[in-house]
């Protein structure tokens, strides 16, 4: 199992695994679209707008699951200057930036028609805000070091640092009074959602999560080629000559 945490090893297994993902991936989304425009109901109180949550409230947990995880790598990288840590952590970047402005985006289409306004400096809005511009200074810190092995212990630094903003994120609705609703999915026991709006935002956190695991190994594939591009076994892939 320990060989899998060499690019060598690793890069095949990834390819395996990508056609399997991206079917799961298709699958659930598929899935998960129907129920959540065709089976669930309307809200009693938001209406038909309560439909933005399937995209919305995924896309938050996916925003804060993929920093913590690529601060892990980044932690990783750091501690025991494992090579595909770092890759990892690189690869984790935009995909995490992009689920970030995602959320923001589709927060602030539902929050027209609920609140009565596109933008506000809420606690929980205003964080996940700082959220995207931790993604954004972690991908130009890699990007204005050359060395990668020092541009990866860098932006490892920054995101460690910046995991002090996620629980701020998960709780500044209980810790302030502020704009945004209180968590509905979360309540252990006692549940703020009926099971027909329950079950495609589950099905659609699945599809999410498949997705992101496609497109991450996919991204680590290409950042291991050019990486290791000096090598031997990756000549022999591409059918060039070593350096």
């Amino acid at each position: 199992m320990y060989k899998y945490a060499s690019p060598k090893h690793f890069y095949p297994l990834a390819g395996r695994l990508v056609p399997w993902l991206a079917v799961l991936t298709v699958v659930l989304l598929a899935a998960g679209l129907y129920l959540a425009l065709f089976v669930a109901p309307p809200d009693y109180q938001q209406g038909e707008s309560v439909r933005i949550m399937f995209i919305h409230v995924p896309a938050a947990w996916m925003s804060m699951f993929i920093y913590v995880l690529m601060a892990g790598a980044g932690a990783v990288g750091l501690v025991w200057n494992t090579k595909l840590a770092e890759v990892a952590a690189r690869a984790c970047a935009p995909i995490g930036a992009s689920f970030t402005l995602l959320a923001l985006a589709t927060g602030s289409l539902w929050g027209k028609p609920m609140w009565g306004t596109w933008w506000a400096w809420d606690a929980r809005i205003t964080s996940e805000l700082i959220l995207l511009f931790l993604y954004v200074g972690f991908m130009a810190l890699q990007a204005a070091i050359d060395d990668p092995k020092r541009a990866a212990r860098a932006a490892a630094i920054l995101a460690l640092v910046g995991v002090v903003n996620i629980p701020i994120i998960h709780f500044s609705v209980e810790w302030w009074n502020t704009l945004h609703q209180p968590a509905s999915v979360g309540r252990i026991g006692r549940p703020a959602i009926h099971l027909s709006l329950l079950l495609p935002l589950l099905v659609m956190a699945l599809a999410f999560k498949a997705y992101f695991v496609t497109v991450l190994l996919m991204r680590m594939r290409n950042d291991i080629l050019e990486r290791e591009r000096h090598t031997s076994w990756v000549a022999e892939i591409l059918g060039t000559k070593a350096a």
